[in-house]
Protein backbone atom coordinates (compact mmCIF):
# COMPACT_ATOMS: atom_id res chain seq x y z
CA UNK A 1 0.00 0.00 0.00
CA UNK A 2 1.56 3.27 -1.16
CA UNK A 3 0.93 6.07 1.67
CA UNK A 4 3.58 8.19 0.20
CA UNK A 5 4.71 8.50 3.67
CA UNK A 6 1.05 9.97 4.91
CA UNK A 7 0.89 9.05 8.80
CA UNK A 8 -3.12 9.82 8.66
CA UNK A 9 -3.36 6.34 6.78
CA UNK A 10 -1.38 3.97 9.08
CA UNK A 11 -4.28 2.43 10.59
CA UNK A 12 -5.73 1.82 6.77
CA UNK A 13 -2.04 0.40 6.35
CA UNK A 14 -1.86 -1.94 9.92
CA UNK A 15 -5.12 -3.18 8.88
CA UNK A 16 -3.90 -4.11 5.30
CA UNK A 17 -0.97 -5.80 5.92
CA UNK A 18 -3.27 -7.66 8.94
CA UNK A 19 -5.85 -8.87 6.50
CA UNK A 20 -3.96 -9.29 2.98
CA UNK A 21 -2.71 -12.87 1.92
CA UNK A 22 0.26 -11.57 -0.38
CA UNK A 23 1.93 -8.39 -0.91
CA UNK A 24 4.44 -7.06 -3.58
CA UNK A 25 7.29 -5.58 -1.74
CA UNK A 26 8.69 -3.01 -4.89
CA UNK A 27 11.68 -0.92 -4.23
CA UNK A 28 13.29 1.51 -6.60
CA UNK A 29 16.52 1.15 -7.99
CA UNK A 30 17.64 4.43 -8.75
CA UNK A 31 16.72 5.01 -4.37
CA UNK A 32 19.14 2.55 -2.27
CA UNK A 33 16.94 3.94 0.99
CA UNK A 34 13.99 2.18 -0.51
CA UNK A 35 15.57 -1.19 -1.05
CA UNK A 36 16.73 -0.41 3.17
CA UNK A 37 13.33 0.31 3.73
CA UNK A 38 11.49 -2.82 2.40
CA UNK A 39 14.85 -4.79 3.86
CA UNK A 40 14.53 -3.10 7.97
CA UNK A 41 10.60 -2.09 7.68
CA UNK A 42 8.11 -3.37 5.35
CA UNK A 43 9.15 -7.16 5.60
CA UNK A 44 8.68 -7.48 9.46
CA UNK A 45 5.82 -5.48 9.82
CA UNK A 46 3.82 -7.62 7.60
CA UNK A 47 5.28 -10.75 9.02
CA UNK A 48 4.18 -9.07 12.63
CA UNK A 49 0.72 -8.13 11.29
CA UNK A 50 0.05 -11.68 10.06
CA UNK A 51 1.83 -12.84 12.91
CA UNK A 52 3.29 -15.68 11.02
CA UNK A 53 6.51 -16.85 9.95
CA UNK A 54 6.71 -16.75 6.44
CA UNK A 55 3.69 -14.55 4.23
CA UNK A 56 3.22 -14.77 0.08
CA UNK A 57 5.39 -11.95 -1.14
CA UNK A 58 7.21 -11.04 -4.35
CA UNK A 59 10.40 -8.64 -4.37
CA UNK A 60 10.45 -5.93 -6.75
CA UNK A 61 12.87 -3.18 -8.09
CA UNK A 62 11.30 -0.89 -10.10
CA UNK A 63 12.23 1.74 -12.70
CA UNK A 64 14.49 -0.64 -14.19
CA UNK A 65 14.08 1.58 -17.56
CA UNK A 66 16.19 3.89 -15.58
CA UNK A 67 19.11 2.21 -15.76
CA UNK A 68 21.75 5.17 -15.98
CA UNK A 69 20.13 6.70 -12.36
CA UNK A 70 20.84 2.82 -10.80
CA UNK A 71 21.74 2.86 -7.55
CA UNK A 72 20.61 -1.00 -6.43
CA UNK A 73 22.14 -3.43 -8.85
CA UNK A 74 20.30 -6.53 -10.06
CA UNK A 75 22.07 -8.80 -8.29
CA UNK A 76 21.59 -7.59 -4.91
CA UNK A 77 17.70 -7.61 -5.75
CA UNK A 78 18.31 -11.19 -6.24
CA UNK A 79 20.40 -11.99 -3.31
CA UNK A 80 17.76 -10.73 -1.17
CA UNK A 81 14.88 -12.39 -2.55
CA UNK A 82 16.67 -15.59 -2.38
CA UNK A 83 17.35 -15.34 1.56
CA UNK A 84 14.10 -14.61 1.93
CA UNK A 85 12.58 -17.34 -0.15
CA UNK A 86 10.61 -15.50 -2.58
CA UNK A 87 10.39 -14.86 -6.30
CA UNK A 88 12.72 -10.87 -7.57
CA UNK A 89 11.51 -9.27 -11.01
CA UNK A 90 13.10 -5.67 -12.07
CA UNK A 91 9.62 -4.10 -13.32
CA UNK A 92 9.13 -1.03 -14.92
CA UNK A 93 5.76 0.83 -14.79
CA UNK A 94 6.33 2.98 -17.37
CA UNK A 95 7.63 -0.26 -19.61
CA UNK A 96 5.09 -2.17 -18.08
CA UNK A 97 8.17 -4.51 -18.58
CA UNK A 98 7.47 -7.62 -16.04
CA UNK A 99 4.28 -5.99 -14.50
CA UNK A 100 1.93 -8.64 -15.00
CA UNK A 101 4.49 -11.60 -14.82
CA UNK A 102 5.38 -10.21 -11.00
CA UNK A 103 1.28 -10.05 -10.48
CA UNK A 104 0.83 -13.80 -12.01
CA UNK A 105 3.75 -14.76 -9.46
CA UNK A 106 2.38 -13.17 -6.15
CA UNK A 107 -0.92 -15.24 -7.39
CA UNK A 108 1.10 -18.86 -7.67
CA UNK A 109 2.85 -17.75 -4.51
CA UNK A 110 -0.80 -17.08 -2.77
CA UNK A 111 -1.94 -20.40 -3.71
CA UNK A 112 1.11 -22.30 -2.99
CA UNK A 113 0.60 -21.20 0.37
CA UNK A 114 -2.89 -21.57 0.82
CA UNK A 115 -2.36 -25.08 -0.56
CA UNK A 116 0.58 -25.57 1.79
CA UNK A 117 -1.70 -24.69 4.89
CA UNK A 118 -4.66 -25.92 3.65
CA UNK A 119 -2.65 -29.74 3.82
CA UNK A 120 -1.24 -29.00 7.13
CA UNK A 121 -4.76 -28.87 8.76
CA UNK A 122 -6.18 -31.77 6.39
CA UNK A 123 -3.65 -33.31 8.44
CA UNK A 124 -4.33 -32.40 11.50
CA UNK A 125 -7.75 -33.21 11.12
CA UNK A 126 -6.72 -37.09 10.31
CA UNK A 127 -4.43 -37.44 13.08
CA UNK A 128 -5.00 -38.71 16.28
CA UNK A 129 -7.60 -41.98 18.00
CA UNK A 130 -10.64 -41.98 17.41
CA UNK A 131 -13.52 -44.24 19.21
CA UNK A 132 -16.15 -45.63 17.80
Amino acid sequence: MDTAGQEEYKALKDSYMARGEGFLLIYSITSRQSLDVIRSVWREQILRAQDKDSVPMVLCGNKCDLETERQVSKEEGESLAKSWNIPFFETSALSKQNAEESFHSLVREIRTFKTKNNDKKDHKKRMGCKFL
